[in-house]
């Protein structure tokens, strides 16, 4: 009845388990919950503020289909000065979140057939899209594997620098071998998922892989969004910049998916940067507090082993000693102590959990002990 493609999905684990705890929340509960991969804090004043203005302005009609000037100048400005990368507006590409620039390229890159390159654990979203695409996912457990798996058949390489789930950050020198290696495969794409790059711990900073040399600017399409830098999740915006033909593709592709992106989002994150820069150093030095707490408390569960994450807001937890079946680890977990966390199988970590930190310290303190009642009761 419908597409291979079509029947091939399902939800992803994270909206699978938030859909579960509001219906228990509804259902009249109370859920601690770690699953949602999004700030608690607000959108800032300034960003609404322009959202509202461009409500009485009348800006409600469609826009040009990769975004409208002005947003574009602000986003190479932005990537110039953050990123050290120099774009033309041509070269940028705006969309609704992040997902569908990724989406995007995927589409205009993958063919039947050919390989994209994802390291796990990865966001459950990539293998997905490559599926649609009908591609195919190799999996690489580690980026020394990376030579190894390169193939002729090998068309797009996933970066996901700090990472979601485990927070990882590539510093400059582990960029640089993997530039290095790739340089023998010149048709190769690298999609660069930087979503996370504000939220970073000490240690390495994050790098955008497309700064290190001409190369890896020409194949590289380093991909951002509005959604967690300034805690804009619900609004759908996000972008892209890399080279010219892979972004006209994407605009041909995107003028058939959505026309254009949202008006009112694109006029709000105008002044983003502008109105609301020291937003996220704010949420940065906040969640920075709650990761130490959250991970010292995990530790101290009886076959818990948490990862100090460098980046991002999440912290990736091995349970392989207790159960090698996280997905009903998780399930048990929610409906037994009313506490939302994510299982790591849907990643490409079997016997992990993932936690987010992106919640009230009272929230996290609360939880962790409710998870570690319901380990020393049931295991």
């Amino acid at each position: 009845m419908f597409s291979k493609a079509a029947v091939s999905l399902v939800p992803s684990a994270t909206l699978a388990i938030n859909a579960r705890a509001k219906q228990l929340v509804a259902a009249g509960r109370n859920i601690i919950s770690f699953a949602a991969g999004q700030p608690d804090f607000d959108t800032p004043e300034p960003i609404k503020a322009a959202a509202k203005r461009a409500l009485d302005e009348g800006f409600t009609k469609y826009t040009p289909t990769t975004g409208i000037p002005e947003l574009k100048q602000v986003l190479t400005a932005k990537l110039k000065i953050k990123n050290h990368l120099r774009y033309t507006p041509e070269q940028v590409i705006i969309s609704n979140g992040a997902k569908q620039i990724l989406f995007e390229a995927i589409m205009c890159l993958v063919d039947i057939g050919d390989e994209v390159i994802i390291k796990a654990p990865y966001w459950v979203s990539y293998p997905d899209m490559v599926k649609v695409a009908r591609g195919k996912s190799v999996i690489i457990k580690d980026w020394d594997e990376l030579a190894k798996k390169l193939t002729k058949k090998s068309k797009v390489l996933i970066i996901n620098s700090p990472s979601n789930p485990t927070g990882e950050i590539i510093d400059r020198k582990g960029l640089e071998k993997i530039a290095k290696v790739i340089k023998k495969y010149p048709k190769l794409w690298v999609l660069s998922d930087e979503c996370y790059d504000c939220f970073y711990y000490g240690g390495a900073k994050p790098i955008s892989f497309a700064s290190l040399s001409q190369d890896a600017y020409q194949r590289t399409l380093t991909i951002n969004a509005f959604s967690k830098t300034f805690s804009m999740t619900g609004w759908r915006l996000g972008y892209g910049a890399g080279p010219k033909e892979l972004v006209t593709a994407m605009s041909n592709l995107q003028d058939q998916i959505s026309s254009n992106p949202n008006s009112i989002a694109q006029k709000a994150g105008l002044v983003a940067w502008s109105q609301a820069g020291e937003f996220p150093e704010t949420m940065r030095r906040e969640f920075k507090k709650r990761r130490q707490v959250m991970v010292e408390r995990l530790n101290k569960i009886k076959g818990f082993r948490a990862l100090l994450p460098d980046g991002a807001f999440y912290v990736w937890t091995d349970i392989g000693k207790l159960t090698k079946d996280d997905q009903r680890f998780c399930e048990r977990l929610l409906e037994e102590s009313g506490v939302a966390v994510i299982p790591g199988t849907p990643f490409g970590g079997t016997g992990h959990i993932r936690l987010s930190f992106a919640t009230s310290l009272p929230q996290i303190e609360a939880g962790v002990e409710l998870i570690k009642k319901f380990v020393e009761k049931n295991y």
